[in-house]
């Protein structure tokens, strides 16, 4: 069995590791700290798009809900937000780890497309099971020594179909 909190990728293979980094360990620790500046300097803000799978696997349902950064990151901090004022029974942090699995990562050059999935989830207080089934395809380059996102498609069932 896996260890949810490990990075599979060696730092023998430093694109993929600094990927999962950006893309699991910090951006976990900043929506549980509901923190945007943690992941601020993660985007290429003038580059940015992000496109919302609405839960569909039918494309004519995805929107363009995210046309910069600024909409994107109200999103994600009210979600944040959101989880924050929930109580669980199950340990936050271990639950969103769990459920996450980055294993494919495409790289090119200076680009990068990025298969997160997310395939578990986290009991409430009152006993309630939250699931968390759904996926991002990111695109991130490799800008300024960094690697960064550029944009995604995201909110994408998983399975899809």
């Amino acid at each position: 069995m896996r260890d949810p909190f490990a990075n599979p990728f060696p730092v023998s293979d430093p694109d993929r590791h600094a990927i999962w980094e950006m893309l699991v360990a910090r951006d976990i620790a900043a929506f549980l700290a509901a923190d945007w500046s943690r992941v601020a300097n993660d985007f290429i803000a003038d580059a940015f798009i992000g496109i919302d799978g609405r839960g569909s696997a039918n494309p004519d349902d995805w929107r363009l809900s995210f046309s910069d950064l600024g909409a994107y990151r109200d999103a994600w901090l009210r979600q944040a937000h959101d989880f924050a004022q929930q109580r669980y029974r199950d340990d936050p942090r271990t639950a969103i780890f769990s459920a996450t699995s980055l294993e494919t990562i495409e790289i090119s050059g200076t680009r990068a497309l990025v298969h997160k999935k997310f395939d578990g989830g986290i009991t409430l207080d009152d006993g309630r099971f939250d699931p968390m089934n759904w996926q991002t395809v990111y695109f991130c380059r490799h800008q300024d020594g960094h690697w960064k996102i550029s944009g995604f498609t995201g909110y994408l069932p998983n399975p899809m179909g």
